[in-house]
């Protein structure tokens, strides 16, 4: 039987090297985008076109319509919204839904905790059917990085700042991360 996996995919280091961990796994991938209105929107595109072109995937991109900026920095409730977004985009999907969530940072929605309790409400809307899955909770970022490199997946494809500039702006914390771990 097939394993099949929906991966949020937002086109950063972290997501690019869970598609490929995925991938070598076996699974038939659908990596998912969503256009929430981050400012790095454009940005993103690029990178998931250029990546899913490399592994030869096809993205799906689901827009949602919000009146509210979002910009740098935490935005509350993020990681929850995407896999529900991702979760009623794909009514009768059954299988992994994954994420690069990693340790590290100090955020519930990339805790372990998190990924109970989004197993805990998945289980209930899809009668078990659906695994939520985050192979890298327990992996620093630099863990990530050093796995990616190790499987010659695209790090330089990626697109990592929060602001979303032609050029990274250096001081989000996706940039300041992105340059401790490249530098």
């Amino acid at each position: 039987m097939l394993k099949r996996c929906l991966l949020l995919f937002s086109g950063g280091i972290d997501s690019t090297a869970c598609l490929y961990y995925y991938l070598s796994a076996g699974y038939a991938v659908t990596p998912l985008y969503v256009d929430f209105g981050q400012s790095a929107l454009e940005n993103e595109l690029e990178s998931i076109s250029a990546i899913s072109d490399w592994y030869h995937v096809s993205p799906q991109i689901v827009h949602y319509s919000c009146s509210i900026a979002h910009g740098a920095g935490e935005i509350c409730g993020r990681n929850a919204f995407l896999i529900f977004a991702a979760l009623m985009a794909n009514q009768n999907f059954c299988g992994s839904l994954a994420m690069g969530l990693h340790a590290g940072t100090p955020y519930y929605d990339c805790s372990e905790r998190f990924a109970s309790d989004i197993q805990r409400l998945l289980d209930g809307y899809s009668n078990g059917q659906i695994v939520f899955e985050a192979p890298f909770l327990k992996w620093t970022k630099k863990m990530v990085l050093q796995y990616g490199l190790d499987n010659n997946v695209p790090i330089d494809m990626t697109y990592s700042c929060e602001k979303g500039g032609d050029e990274p702006c250096g001081v989000c914390s996706s940039c300041l991360d992105r340059r401790s771990l490249l530098c």
